[in-house]
């Protein structure tokens, strides 16, 4: 019997996340069937429900839905309940919901693979929601010497940088708040699916810096276009999805999929 598994979000019609899904499953050789599902803006505990309710075992969770998730879950991950955020969701044989959060697993695996080191560095993340909530903590886990969070709504960003305050030098702030050069700028916004530029201050990239966003498309988005000319080394979020795909991968089957060859595979599918 094949198991279902999908991937909830709003919008979702541009993941890439059921070819994932289906290149592990044949590279491991799981009978297992994975779709997208657009869930309605206030109706993503309906869609979990009905999907579960059709056979579903198991779903990721993207924007803007991970803490709506967060809240649906029974039990959750020690990570999940750090981050207050959900991306990957199992139901038990009892019919309970667990969640966990494979997000900064897949951020901090990217980065390792693409070499960016984190140790000693200034870190700037751009946005404070479940994605970034996800990513702190094996973020700081990396020894940066100090994070900083920006939102443009400055109270969201300092309580974040709170809840995580034991963990690191982090703090949080609005973008008027920020201030000197970083050596990493992540930007954890949607912001990009819409096109949108979140207002960045000039003269924020270290030499040698890093510009990464979460977000990607078949050109690179509107953060990554702007940082390229300000002298940043550029990644997008696709490394970031397979990596965390992989994680919820091997929750759900207990199998681990080898990410070279699918992250080689969704590159060759874009532009650049």
């Amino acid at each position: 019997m094949t198991d279902r598994y999908a991937v909830l979000g709003n919008p979702v019609t541009h993941s890439k996340s059921p070819l994932i899904h289906a290149e592990f499953a044949h590279q491991t050789g799981e009978a297992m069937d994975y779709t997208a599902i657009e869930a309605p803006d206030e109706g993503f505990a309906s869609a979990w429900q009905q999907f579960a309710a059709e056979g579903g075992r198991g779903a990721n969770v993207t924007v803007p839905f991970k803490e709506d998730a967060f809240a649906l879950c029974d039990t959750v991950s020690h990570r999940a309940k750090r981050a207050k955020a959900v991306n990957t969701l199992i139901l038990g044989g009892n019919g309970r919901l667990y969640g966990d959060n494979t997000d900064g697993v897949g951020l901090a695996r990217d980065l390792a693979y693409h070499r960016v080191v984190l140790k000693d560095k200034r870190v700037l993340i751009v946005g404070a929601g479940g994605a970034v909530r996800g990513a702190l903590e094996p973020l700081l886990a990396e020894t940066p010497s100090e994070v900083v969070i920006a939102n443009r709504t400055a109270e969201k960003a300092s309580v974040l940088a709170s809840d995580f305050a034991d963990l690191g030098n982090i703090s949080g702030g609005g973008f008027d708040a920020i201030e000197g050069e970083f050596d990493l700028v992540i930007n954890g916004t949607s912001a990009s699916l819409a096109g949108d530029l979140p207002p960045l201050p000039e003269g924020l990239f270290a030499k040698g810096a890093w510009a990464y966003d979460m977000m990607y498309d078949v050109e690179p988005t509107v953060f990554l276009q702007w940082a390229g000319p300000r002298g940043a080394r550029l990644l997008d979020g696709l490394g970031m999805l397979v990596e965390q795909a992989a994680e919820s991968f091997f929750l759900w089957r207990n199998v681990r999929p080898n990410t070279v060859p699918v992250r080689e595979t969704l590159r060759q599918s874009l532009n650049y």
